[in-house]
């Protein structure tokens, strides 16, 4: 059987076919929390028993048994929003728990694990990603994968998912999708497109997203009926940056802490986050803390207004309206008027904020803003059938280079954001030797994006911070095989001595190809060089 997953900062949704062909969330016992007016979720919690034997609570059993905060010998056990930290590039403090140093990564692993060997009959999964993710947090999300029995496993991003989960079901609808959860904001404009009905001589239809194959481990794809319409969904433009739910909850934390000088500890972002949650319905909310070292209680009370100032103060609908504005740019470019899409699909925890929906009446007519299925279109979208994903590269790629003018390294750009792949004609780059006597010439692959967010820790918490500008944030891909090319004879300066081809697959895979120009010899020949996830 198939599942999708949609793993979430604050929440996570699992989602399968059912016996009568029906999408439906699944429940997992002791894991999932069944709140009036919610789908069944699971909290993203993880409580460390026994770190040294890996044994863990997840989910709600964590929320249940009162867990969900540090235990009394000031040990940190409990984890929340590690989705954030994974593949992070920012440097953090790991915790020792039980002698082990425990990562956000391994956290991570563990949560997903233990979801999926509740899982009945797995055959196959489908994750879902942000638009903004790297590729270090879709190579994680394989290698957890590598470890369980799971046949094929597929990576879709989140508002592409989300498009479709929305059940559009006629005619062909260009779809802006807001998805903003508890760690990300991701806007994707996406085309949806039904063709005519399919012959009986027709191909099988490609999967959805893309495939990733785990040594000879295979499944047969899904069969779909011959006489289904052929369905596309087009990806047309998307941005994303860390921006979420979390943020807010750490604002409303801040607030307290400087008109009533409140710690800023895990229980006061606790009831934060739930006066975050009751303002959606109510105007005012409050919340009672207790100091139970100063036996001193005070009440939390904030109003929608006083929200709606503090995401002022902190450039919340400046970060709105830039990501808007991102799309707003691809869209134009394929002389697209973002004025005359079809619909607006609010999704994601953050997306029930009065406040947002506002944001989005002031730029779209209401009969096109839908925020009827904020926490399952992601999941939903991602398992339902009969599509097939034309997408595009959202990040840039680069190779390294000392930059003398400013003595520090720099990124060449080798492949633009927004090239459809495989690249209908590859990109060619010419390197020479830097110093005497050069015995290889090196290549640092990298994978570029901009952000106008700056992440960091504070107060053991993983905050956001909007900047005045944009920065280019960059990860590199081949960290542990730089080494490409052995020069023999030995490289010189003053002239070119290799020629690299770059290319980028029908799989997403990028591949090189080097040649000695001063021998004639291919030194390297359609190698792979990284998995672009």
């Amino acid at each position: 059987m198939e599942y999708a997953i949609d793993f979430g900062t604050s929440n996570t949704v699992v989602a399968r076919i059912n016996e009568i062909g029906e999408i439906e969330t699944v429940k997992l016992a002791d894991y999932t929390s069944l709140i009036a007016d919610n789908p069944p979720l699971i909290p993203s919690f993880v409580y460390v028993q026994d770190a040294a034997n890996e044994q863990v609570l997840i989910g709600q059993e964590v929320r249940d048994l009162g867990l969900d905060n540090k235990n009394s010998k000031g040990e940190q056990r409990f984890f929340k929003d590690f989705k954030r930290a994974i593949g992070s590039n920012v440097s953090m403090f790991v915790p020792e728990v039980d002698g082990r140093e425990v990562e956000f990564e391994l956290v991570g692993e563990w949560f997903l694990t233990r979801i999926i060997d509740r899982l009945p009959d797995v055959d196959s999964l489908i994750f879902t990603v942000p638009v903004d993710s790297f590729e270090s947090y879709r190579n994680w999300l394989g290698e957890v994968c590598m470890k369980l029995t799971v046949n094929q496993v597929r990576i879709l991003d989140e508002p592409t998912a989300a498009a479709l989960g929305y059940g559009i079901n006629a005619g062909s609808e260009s779809l802006l999708v807001v998805d903003f959860g508890g760690g990300t904001l991701d806007l994707s404009l996406v085309k949806l497109s039904f063709a005519q009905a399919q012959t009986e001589s027709s191909q099988p239809k490609s999967p959805l997203g893309f495939l990733l194959k785990w040594g000879d481990r295979t499944i047969k794809n899904s069969s779909t009926s011959n006489n289904q319409s052929s369905q596309t969904a087009k990806v047309l433009a998307k941005t994303g940056q860390n921006l979420g739910g979390i943020d807010v909850d750490n604002w409303i934390v801040d607030h307290f802490h400087s008109t009533l000088g409140l710690p800023k500890n895990s229980l006061v972002t606790r009831l934060a986050e739930r006066i975050k949650i009751s303002l959606s319905s109510s105007e005012s909310s409050t919340e009672v803390y207790f100091n139970d070292q100063t036996f001193e209680s005070y009440e939390l009370t904030l109003t929608r207004s006083q929200l709606n100032q503090i995401l002022e103060q902190q450039k919340f609908f400046v970060s709105l309206d830039s990501a808007l504005d991102r799309i707003r740019q691809q869209a134009n470019r394929q002389n697209i008027d973002l004025d005359r899409i079809d619909a607006i699909l609010l999704v994601g925890g953050t997306s029930q904020i009065p406040a947002v929906k506002a944001w989005a009446l002031r730029h779209f007519p209401a009969d096109k803003v839908k925020a009827n299925k904020p926490f399952e279109a992601i999941a939903h979208g991602a398992i339902s059938q009969g599509w097939e994903l034309k997408d595009f590269l959202y990040h840039s790629y680069g190779v390294r280079y000392w930059d003398k003018r400013y003595k520090k390294h720099n990124w060449h750009t080798i492949i633009k954001s927004g090239e459809i792949y495989p690249l209908p004609k590859p990109f060619e780059l010419t390197l020479g030797a830097s110093v005497v006597d050069q015995s290889s010439i090196e290549l640092v692959i990298g994978e570029l994006g901009e952000t106008e967010v700056e992440v960091y820790f504070e107060d053991e918490r993983l905050v956001t911070r909007v900047l005045d500008g944009k920065q280019t944030a960059a990860q590199i891909l081949n960290e542990n095989s730089k080494a490409i090319a052995k020069l023999d004879p030995l490289g010189q300066t003053g002239s070119d001595r290799i020629k690299v081809v770059f290319q980028v697959d029908e799989k997403r895979t990028l591949r090189i190809t080097v040649l000695d120009l001063l021998t004639k010899q291919k030194l390297l020949n359609d190698i792979a060089v990284v998995q672009l996830v």
